[in-house]
């Protein structure tokens, strides 16, 4: 009975210390980057969703140069069920990866058009039924675009999640089921933005900003 006992506080214990671990990053990634957020350019869920979509191994900043000109010819997924594969590759070819990324956006888009009345899922279970959406990009949409709780794993929040001993595995889907038990659910978005920022800030893949960071006590690289 005893020894029960003490596994039992012992679990507790560690329970207690990953929770204020996490308060403490959390608490100070807060006042690190206080307007965290998505830095993408868009109008309406539709076109948060392509914007997404052209996100995968692509900057922000380079979507954020595309995306003008092709909703300004294709503002929804109407207009963009209608419009040929050659000519969304066209517009997209500077975010890499256009051929399959402009057959994404198009199947999605009739997918849309087809079987949501034109309007993009409300669901993450629904959205990544659709061509080109992961996990990554439904938690995205949903947290962005719905205001729904969710952890979307880019590859800013594995180094981050990693580096900081919030997970032992650089699978993202682990990743996501780890920060998802260790983070209250009312915070999931907030987190999100906040390991991204800080991913790509301040906690950089080949050169991080270590003199900058007040987590580096736990991080793994530092040490």
């Amino acid at each position: 009975m005893c020894y029960n006992l003490g596994i039992l506080l012992c679990l507790e214990a560690d329970e207690g210390f990953v929770m204020q671990k996490i308060d403490k990053i959390l608490t100070y990634l807060r006042q690190k980057y206080p307007h965290a957020n998505t830095e993408l350019v868009y109008e309406g869920n539709y076109q948060l969703l392509v914007a997404v979509i052209l996100s995968a191994q692509c900057t922000d900043k380079r979507v954020n140069t595309v995306t003008p000109t092709l909703f300004a010819r294709y503002p929804d997924a109407r207009s963009m069920s209608e419009a040929k594969v050659e000519d969304i590759e066209s517009i997209i070819k500077p975010c890499g990866f256009y051929h399959s990324k402009a057959r994404a956006i198009l199947s999605a888009s009739q997918t849309i058009v087809r079987d949501y009345r034109g309007q993009v899922p409300t669901t993450i279970e629904d959205l990544i039924t659709l061509r080109g959406v992961g996990r990554k990009t439904a938690n995205v949409v949903y947290a962005v675009g719905m205001g729904g709780q969710a952890i979307a794993v880019d590859t800013h929040v594995k180094r981050v999640s990693y580096r900081l001993g919030l997970a032992d595995t650089l699978d993202v889907v682990k990743i996501e089921k780890k920060l998802m038990k260790l983070i209250p659910r009312d915070r999931w978005s907030e987190a999100h933005h906040l390991l991204l920022f800080h991913g790509r800030y301040t906690c950089k893949s080949l050169r991080p900003l270590c003199d900058e960071c007040g987590l580096k006590d736990m991080c793994r690289y530092k040490k």
